[in-house]
């Protein structure tokens, strides 16, 4: 099958969102104390746009949030104070994730992570709830109200998995109508949701017992990746590889903002897989399928929350190794996987999008117009173990001025692909400064010049995309030059 593709840059344009920016995550509230972390999101933020960042455990008892002496409970914010006064210094608000619970009120003892977040009820909701109500007050006293009605106050993580909620479906919309009629009694307009599940699970369930309780749930909230058990028992080959193609996390998505009832949709979890040490997490593939993947949410959902955006984590244990698989777009020396690079490409995008006709198995393309130039974004990917090749592309560009210049920037085993350079070190465990210095080198994009061919009002661009890559055409016109169609 050719991969060819045309697009009409004389036709409306439709809005693009960057959705992907909205959130990102990270590891556990206390990483947030660390310098290296905070070096790395700043980075992140400058470089990618993201604007809310979001973790677990800003309420566990390695961040002294409660205590218990000499029976008298003692509330501590200074540890939170200190990660969110970094966050707005940088310009990303925090996405808050309520949780685990504070030992000093928990129900039981059942953890999880290396960490041991705690996640049995609390044991005196009464008490939940005003460790709840005196830490949002302290934040809009310590912020200013018209600050803490940016933020978004997700209660929990995952209570539908017994390894995060050691409890049932009722006890946590219990913990959900404490916690939000809580966090109303601050103020009205703060944003409280969930139900924060994994793999899209309880939505319709949670909003019906919020309309039959009369419970504000100001958005929706939920997590999947694509190794969640999507598939239907009995899809046959020819079944599952037509799923894939049509991107089950976009089906999944589209279903989800059918159960949310118009409510805003955030996905504050989702990744190319769940496993924390799949090693292609630090490959080109991650960066065609976050690419094509991101791409796909727009239209859909108002945040897509990549989980994580650095490989500073310790959910099982702290690697070492400077690529071990980890979930972030950054490793733990801060250098650039190809899946960052990606985010790079995206955060570049302008935000008016042009239909593109043709289509092709593997190769997916996009045509984005900014002031003065069209960017059109390639993607040649496929899931592991489905067929793929290398693929000559050809784009034409309809109703186009003469370009004054063409520019191209790729992902792929040869470009910005640090893990490559690493391997071809010998895959030292530790790196020097120097070899550090190297790798972040050997990540850059770098755009080198792109031909084009141009007769009458049509632009052909020819070039080749090889498998699991990303390729962004940057090209220029002179002022005034492009076309600019109405929006749609």
């Amino acid at each position: 099958m050719s991969a060819d593709f045309s697009c009409d840059l004389g036709a409306a344009t439709t809005s693009l969102p960057h959705v992907w920016e909205h959130t990102v995550g990270s590891s556990h509230a206390r990483l947030a104390l660390r310098a290296d972390w905070q070096e790395q999101l700043k980075k992140s933020r400058g470089e990618l746009g993201f604007r809310h960042v979001r973790f677990h455990g800003i309420l566990d008892d390695d961040m002294g949030t409660l205590t218990c002496q000499q029976e008298k409970l003692i509330y501590s914010f200074f540890n939170s104070d200190r990660i969110f006064d970094f966050l707005l210094s940088i310009g990303i608000k925090p996405f808050v994730e309520l949780s685990f619970m504070p030992n000093t009120l928990a129900s039981g003892s059942t953890t999880v992570f290396k960490y041991k977040g705690n996640i049995t009820p609390p044991k005196d909701y009464a008490q939940w709830q005003t460790l709840i109500k005196k830490l949002v007050s302290h934040w809009v006293d310590r912020y200013g109200l018209d600050e803490v009605r940016q933020w978004f106050f997700e209660v929990w993580n995952e209570p539908n998995l017994k390894s995060f909620w050691a409890a049932e479906q009722e006890d946590y919309f219990k913990l959900y109508q404490t916690t939000a009629i809580a966090i109303k009694a601050v103020d009205s307009l703060l944003k409280v949701g969930g139900p924060a599940t994994a793999q899209n699970a309880w939505i319709a369930d949670f909003l019906g017992f919020c309309a039959a309780n009369n419970l504000p749930a100001d958005f929706v909230s939920t997590h999947h990746y694509p190794t969640d058990a999507f598939g239907q028992p009995g899809d046959d080959t020819a079944t599952q590889l037509a799923k894939s193609r049509r991107s089950v996390l976009r089906e999944q998505a589209w279903g989800t903002c059918q159960r949310a009832q118009g409510k805003p949709v955030y996905y504050t979890e989702w990744c190319s897989s769940s496993n924390p040490f799949d090693s292609l997490h630090d490959e080109p593939y991650a960066a065609a399928f976050v690419t094509k993947t991101n791409m796909e949410a727009v239209g859909l959902v108002q945040g897509y929350s990549y989980w994580t955006f650095s490989d500073i984590f310790e959910e099982n244990y702290f690697s070492s190794a400077p690529f071990h698989g980890g979930f972030g777009l950054l490793n733990i020396y801060g250098i650039a996987k190809p899946s960052y690079r990606a985010y790079q490409l995206l955060h570049r995008l302008g935000t008016e999008q042009l239909a593109v006709e043709g289509s092709h198995a593997t190769v997916d393309v996009w045509v984005v117009r900014g002031d003065k130039e069209i960017t059109v974004l390639a993607v040649n990917s496929s899931l592991p173990n489905h067929p793929i090749a290398d693929e000559q592309v050809q784009v034409r560009l309809i109703h186009a001025e003469p370009p004054t210049a063409a520019e191209i920037s790729r992902i792929d085993a040869d470009n910005a692909n640090a893990k490559s350079a690493w391997v071809a070190m010998g895959e030292p465990d530790y790196l020097s400064a120097g070899q550090v210095q190297q790798l972040h080198a050997a990540s850059e994009l770098k755009p080198g010049a792109l031909s084009w061919k141009y007769a009458g009002d049509l632009i052909t661009l020819d070039f080749k995309l090889p498998s699991q890559s990303v390729a962004a055409l940057r090209v220029q016109f002179k002022p005034n030059q492009l076309l600019q169609a109405e929006s749609v």
